[in-house]
């Protein structure tokens, strides 16, 4: 074997600055530099069947198109391989001897002036290459041209001054051999399981076969740029457990195809199971991004909206600049175009589940709700989530049952314009509730809500079409007066100077708490209880105001409406007392133990000891009476 005279070549100044930043700064992970050497070989690979396709003559015209990659632990060496278009001296010097000059757009500037282009070219700045020494102490990179009377030529350096260029005399095969030996602690990547991992997580979808020591290891093709009706539920089924892990198979799967006005495909995959084991805010979520089938971020937050974070998948686009170390998206406004898209198309399948397959909707917001909640904050597509959304209700059977909005607007009586809810720690909690016992009366559904989240979603929908979202204890009696019930009420009405005194007796019991309630008033809300507390007109509800309370870490209690119920045996026996004695001991007590009971209620009431021991003498004292009446008899 013969050589012709090796041609040293000193790097600029400048050049040499710009080497040490590639080599330095630019990449965020020293691995990176396989990801770049593998999309050269796939671009390289590319060209040149392009150029078979043209039926151009070439060097070693049945070469296979692969990649292949021979570690050597045991030398420190790795060596990459690419049956692709190689490359002569000239271009040796134009594409590897010039930082930043990128041969893949020199090659499609010339094959547009035929007016064709082949696919999947990735790169743009040339730089990729040069990620190489981040790991190397030196690089021989060898290539032969596809021209069949082309001389092969090889290119060595340490990546420190100076680089040197000679063609040979040998008959090597068509493309291009990058020989690297490993730096002194970067020994790892001369190891079969560390280049193979690396592989399957930045480049497994490259479209030619990717060879280690002999074996394949890109096995999994990429779906997504499979046409839908070519790939089968099995096929999908094992792409999500490569990319998940997961155990079972996907709960839904969506494959999208745009080609306007963004070029993308996506594979996308909702998990039979919630990805959220505790906090909702710190889950890691997010969509892997491809281009031209060459992973560029993994979990890209901006493709999907936190509340959609359960769905898993890859989106890959043709159309995405990248900048010059790959790692960071250069212009936002493809990617919000690319998320806008993906965004719709779930909630449309969402949608089309709950229509068609309710019960199989019903398995999906078990599992997801928590996390589908927080779109709450999300003001897109309200009209969509509105329609997605599920609670419990006082229609269902038990704590397990959901209605949609539709569902509970559709069984509205005639009368009834508002959407009433109410919230609580458990159903038996909420059922207990004065709150709920005049819209039980007027037997209206009432939604049950039992996260502290819930309250921030229908506060965020506002409505549904017309009917407005009302907390329970802000219905307005006087509307609900107009709506007409099974079983009417027959009250017994105070006489009119019962009611002058029970107007003395409320303002007794207001000047007992003093500035612990705004006002102490008559309810027409109330039935079965003697008391409630309610906010001032206009006020938040009553959870949402101990949620505000809790991140405030505002531990007073809150200044609230005490009702009383006037028909209450309870408050016509104060009443008759009022009546006989006016404000005494007796009335004080029971008013602090009506007060206090219904802060109990709202879950206010931090120390019960005075309720008890307050319970325990009024017990006493009424027992006492009990007993006195029975002798008399």
């Amino acid at each position: 074997m013969s050589e012709q005279h090796s041609e040293q070549y000193e790097f600029k100044a400048e050049i040499k600055k710009l080497l040490d930043i590639i080599i330095h700064s630019l990449y965020t992970h020293k691995e990176i530099f396989l990801r770049e050497l593998i999309s050269n070989a796939s671009d390289a690979l590319d060209k040149a069947r392009f150029e078979q396709s043209r039926s151009t003559e070439m060097a070693s015209a049945d070469a296979e198109l692969a990649i292949t990659i021979t570690t050597d632990a045991e030398g420190k060496r790795l060596t990459i391989t690419d049956s692709g278009i190689g490359m002569d001296k000239d271009e040796v010097v134009d594409n590897i001897g010039t930082i930043a000059h990128s041969g893949s757009a020199e090659f499609l500037r010339k094959v547009a002036e035929d007016q064709a282009q082949p696919d999947n070219i990735i790169g743009q700045f040339g730089v990729g290459f040069y990620s190489v020494f981040m790991v190397a102490a030196e690089v021989t990179l060898t290539s032969r041209s596809h021209h069949p009377d082309a001389k092969p030529v090889r290119w060595h350096s340490d990546g420190l001054g100076s680089y040197t260029i000679e063609e040979l005399d040998e008959d090597l095969p068509r493309g291009t051999s990058i020989e690297i030996v490993l730096r002194e602690g970067e020994e790892e990547y001369a190891e079969k399981e560390r280049i193979e991992a690396i592989i399957k997580r930045h480049s497994n979808f490259i479209s030619f076969p990717i060879f280690v020591d002999g074996e394949k290891v890109n096995t999994i093709p990429a779906l997504w740029r499979e046409p839908r009706f070519n790939v089968k539920k099995e096929q999908y089924t094992e792409f999500y457990k490569f990319l998940t892990y997961d155990t079972e198979e996907p709960f839904e799967t969506l494959h999208i195809s745009v080609d306007a006005p963004v070029q993308f495909n996506a594979l996308l995959f909702i998990p039979q199971k919630s990805p959220m084991l505790f906090d909702v805010n710190n889950i890691e979520y997010g969509l892997d991004l491809y281009v031209r089938r060459v992973l560029i971020q993994r979990e890209n937050k901006e493709l999907l909206p936190q509340y959609l974070g359960f769905i898993k998948g890859v989106v890959d686009t043709e159309d995405l600049p990248l900048n010059i170390s790959r790692e960071n998206i250069q212009e936002n406004v493809l990617i919000r175009k690319i998320a806008a898209n993906i965004h719709k198309q779930i909630l449309d399948r969402l949608l089309k589940i709950a229509s068609n397959e309710p019960e199989r909707y019903e398995q999906f917001w078990r599992e997801h709700n928590k996390l589908f909640k927080l779109a709450y904050a999300q003001f897109e597509h309200q009209d969509k989530i509105k329609d997605l959304v599920r609670f419990n209700s006082s229609h269902c059977e038990d704590a397990s049952g959901l209605v949609s909005l539709q569902d509970y607007v559709e069984r509205m009586p005639e009368g009834q314009n508002e959407i009433y809810y109410i919230s609580g720690q458990s159903r038996e909690a909420i059922e207990s509730s004065p709150h709920l016992e005049i819209l039980k009366r007027k037997n209206l559904e009432v939604l049950y809500l039992f996260e502290p989240i819930d309250e921030f979603v229908l506060e965020s929908l506002r409505a549904y079409g017309e009917h407005a979202f009302v907390a329970a204890e802000h219905a307005d009696p006087a509307q609900l007066e107009a709506i007409s019930s099974d079983e009417e009420e027959s009250k017994e009405e105070l006489t009119e100077e019962e009611q002058r005194d029970i107007d003395g007796l409320l303002k007794a019991m207001q000047d007992i708490l003093g500035d612990r309630v705004t006002e102490v008033r008559s309810s027409k809300r109330l039935h079965n209880s003697p008391a409630c507390l309610v906010n001032p007109d206009g006020g938040m509800s009553s959870q949402m105001q101990k949620i505000m309370h809790l991140v405030n870490k505002d531990e007073s209690i809150p200044q609230k409406v005490l009702e009383i119920n006037p028909q209450h045996q309870l408050t016509r026996n104060l009443l008759h007392i009022y009546q006989q004695e006016g404000s005494n001991d007796f009335i004080r007590k029971t008013t602090e133990q009506l007060f206090e009971s219904a802060l109990l209620l709202e879950g206010y009431l931090n120390d019960p000891h005075a309720l008890v021991n307050r319970t325990f003498e009024l017990l006493q004292q009424s027992s006492g009476w009990y007993a006195e009446a029975h002798q008399k008899e």
